[in-house]
C-alpha cells in the first residue's frame, strides 16, 4: 500500500463515519476559545470545560482578564493543570490581546505565538478553528495517531508530524483531519491498550499489521 492510498483509505473512512468532528471545547467566541486551549494543555477538555464557565462570567472579554491579577485568576482555575504558570499566561495574553492587537484574536500563527502560553499547536488550533485554514494542530493523540497508523514515519518532533501530515492532507480536509485524529485517540486508539476491536482503520493501520495481521 502506497502513503497516498492510506491517506485516501483513512480520509474516506473518517469522511464517512465522522462527517461532524470539531473542539470539544466549550466556548463562545475567538478569545474564550483561546483561553481554553491556553487551559488545555497537558489537562483534558473536560477538565477545561468544568472550569471555564465560572472563568467566562468572571472576565467575559480580554479588558477584564488584562487587568487581573495571576493570583485571582489561579482562583477559577486551580483544578486544571499547572494552574500556576497558567494564570500567567492568561494575564499576559490578555495584555497583548488587548494592547497589541485591539482585542482581535489574530489569524496568524506567527503573531498568535506572539502571546503567552500560546505555541504552535495553540495557534494551530485558534487559525483552524476559528478562521478555517488549513493548519494541523498536533498534539499527543495526533502525534500517537499518525505514527501507529503510519500516516507519519519516523517524526520525533510535533513539528515533524506536522509537516508530514499537511504534505499529504488535501488543504481542504486538513482542519477537520485535525479533530478526526484527536477524537480517534480519545477514545480508541488510546495511549496504553488500543481498542483495536472497535477500530474501523486496522484494515490500513502498520500498527495492527503488525500487532495483530
Amino acid at each position: 500500500m502506497t502513503k497516498k492510498e492510506r491517506y485516501d483509505k483513512v480520509i474516506a473512512y473518517f469522511q464517512e463515519h465522522m462527517p461532524v468532528a470539531e473542539t470539544e471545547l466549550a466556548y463562545g467566541n475567538p478569545y474564550e476559545l483561546l483561553v481554553a486551549v491556553i487551559l488545555s494543555a497537558q489537562c483534558t477538555d473536560k477538565r477545561v470545560n468544568m472550569v471555564t464557565p465560572a472563568l467566562f462570567e468572571r472576565f467575559p472579554e480580554a479588558d477584564s482578564l488584562a487587568v487581573a491579577s495571576s493570583d485571582e485568576v489561579f482562583q477559577y482555575i486551580r483544578s486544571i493543570s499547572y494552574p500556576n504558570n497558567k494564570a500567567k499566561h492568561l494575564v499576559g495574553m490578555a495584555k497583548i490581546l488587548v494592547e497589541e492587537f485591539k482585542n482581535v484574536v489574530p489569524s496568524d500563527i506567527k503573531e498568535l505565538q506572539t502571546m503567552p502560553g500560546v505555541g504552535r499547536k495553540t495557534a494551530n488550533v485558534i487559525a483552524s478553528v476559528v478562521y478555517d485554514k488549513p493548519a494541523m494542530a498536533v498534539d499527543t493523540h495526533v502525534f500517537r495517531v499518525s505514527e501507529r497508523i503510519g500516516l507519519t514515519t519516523n517524526a520525533k518532533t510535533p513539528l515533524a508530524a506536522e509537516l508530514q501530515l499537511i504534505k499529504h492532507i488535501p488543504k481542504e480536509h486538513i482542519a477537520t483531519a485535525h479533530h478526526w485524529l484527536i477524537l480517534h485517540g480519545r477514545y480508541i486508539c488510546l495511549a496504553r491498550k488500543p481498542k483495536c476491536e472497535k477500530c474501523g482503520l486496522t484494515e490500513w493501520c502498520k500498527y495492527y499489521a503488525k500487532n495483530y495481521g
